[in-house]
């Protein structure tokens, strides 16, 4: 039984994706419910979550030691980023 859901996006982001699935030859619906499915797919077994270690003590002295000058727009940087890496 199929159900409609409504998504709030950026605008780009909706015409690249759409751009993507047509490239593809598949409906942007199917595209988002197989990421969907991809996501909430269950394992038999859980995997066992690994004890985080504290970081080394040289590698918190790193803390603040990089500057940017100007704004920086960590979602666009990371937008433009992902769609280089992919192709969108």
């Amino acid at each position: 039984m199929n159900t409609k859901l409504t998504l709030t996006l950026e605008k780009e982001v909706i015409e690249k994706a759409k751009e993507f699935a047509a490239r593809q030859g598949q409906s942007l619906s199917f595209l988002v419910e197989n990421y969907f499915k991809l996501l909430t797919f269950e394992q038999k077994e859980e995997p066992k979550k690994k004890e985080r270690k504290p970081l080394p003590e040289s590698f918190l002295k790193l803390k603040g030691c990089l500057k940017h000058e100007g704004e920086f727009n960590y979602k666009e940087e990371l937008t433009k980023a992902l769609e280089e890496k992919y192709g969108l």
